[in-house]
């Protein structure tokens, strides 16, 4: 399998050096309306150094295979609604399931979208934005913390040139039957600059979630998806009546260059007399684009658009994550993590990430490396 997917590697980036790739699309009219097929399929490869006490079996094993096979199809009538449907076929789970009207076409004015179904949680800047448009192989330490996944609801949402909000509902469990509960959520940012190469972005993410189970767990992989390994953990906090989750994001484009970060914070507010248990992180990454085009924007970043064939870019994260907190000792940790990628057309991806690990939990401390390879293809 790898030795094929080298080959469709080799085969896919050769070619005239200055040609323009051709984009791939999969769109189809219907009537009034447009079918378009979609695809985000990406194969990663870890491999993890100086792993200490986690080199036993059940620790951390070099790997290689597909992490997502995202597959779907979006129904649209252009100012008026869009259905979308995908399912990953990797995880075998469902992802966005979800209809979405415009205001104008049925009230002959804005005042924003309505949106029901499954579809993401917005607090996590990092993994809110499409899977496609990530920027390193796995989201920053705290994101894989308050980031509560997709959930069924309904959400109202509105974004202007300027400014954007949306105020979402979700209850009872997700379309795999798990995650019960109910989760009322906000989502604001002011973007006073807005233009192509030229983004300030300032944002606030909340929700309140009161979970069926009275359970809650937090905990993070060392920003490599090809592992259960996690370094900091606070195991399982019974008796968690309501979970709270706060992020400030920031995002700066100006040309080639690029900074994002965010603060999160999140509680599991607790009864029967259980303390509260609070974790706590943020991150920052910069990026360049050594051939000098920029990110793009949509309210989250997305991909480099190459100018010709191909663009390159490089970047440098910094996160940390503390999950110590009166007599939970979920430990800390901090990452810097290396990151190249290099986007081929505009529905090829190729990534390389190298992380340096530090955590100490309950006097434990460990030091792991990662080196992580992806090969992505979407449309």
């Amino acid at each position: 399998m790898r030795s094929q997917l080298l080959v469709l590697t080799l085969g896919l980036v050769a070619g005239p050096a200055h040609a323009q790739w051709p984009a791939i699309t999969a769109a189809t009219p219907i009537g009034d309306s447009e079918l378009a097929f979609t695809a985000n399929w990406a194969y990663d490869h870890n491999a993890f150094h100086h792993v200490g006490e986690f080199g036993r079996a059940d620790g951390f094993r070099n790997d290689s295979h597909f992490r997502r096979r995202e597959t779907g199809f979006v129904l649209r009538r252009k100012g008026v609604y869009d259905f979308t449907l995908q399912y990953d076929f990797e995880a075998e789970v469902w992802m966005d399931v979800a209809l979405r009207l415009q205001s104008e076409a049925f009230l002959g004015r804005d005042v924003g979208a309505l949106r029901l179904g499954q579809f993401k949680t917005p607090v996590g800047f990092d993994s809110v934005g499409s899977s496609r448009n990530a920027p390193f192989l796995e989201p920053a330490l705290p994101v894989q913390v308050a980031y509560a996944g997709r959930r069924v609801g309904a959400e109202w949402s509105l974004q202007r040139p300027h400014a954007l909000a949306s105020v979402a509902w979700f209850g009872g469990n997700d379309l795999e039957g798990d995650n019960a509960g109910q989760t009322a959520a906000l989502r604001a940012a002011w973007v006073p600059r807005n233009a192509a190469g030229d983004v300030l972005h300032l944002g606030v993410a909340a929700s309140r979630e009161e979970p069926d189970s009275a359970s809650f767990r937090m905990r993070a992989r060392p920003e490599a998806g090809l592992t259960l390994v996690r370094l900091v953990d606070t195991g399982s906090l019974e008796h968690t009546e309501a979970i709270h989750r706060v992020g400030l994001e920031g995002l700066w484009i100006e040309g080639p260059w690029s900074l994002q970060g965010e603060v999160l914070d999140v509680r599991a507010a607790r009864g029967d007399g259980f303390a509260d248990v609070t974790g706590r992180g943020a991150y920052v990454f910069g990026s360049w684009v050594v051939t000098g085009e920029s990110r793009g924007y949509n309210g989250y970043a997305t991909n480099v658009v190459p100018a010709a064939t191909s663009a390159l870019e490089l970047l440098l994260r910094y996160s940390a994550l503390d999950l110590d907190d009166g007599g939970t000792r979920g430990g800390c940790q901090s990452d810097w993590t290396v990151g190249a990628n290099w986007y081929v057309g505009r529905n090829l991806k190729f990534q390389a990430n190298y992380v340096f690990a530090h955590s100490d939990r309950q006097g434990v401390v460990s030091d792991p490396e990662v080196f992580g390879l992806r090969a992505q293809l979407f449309f």
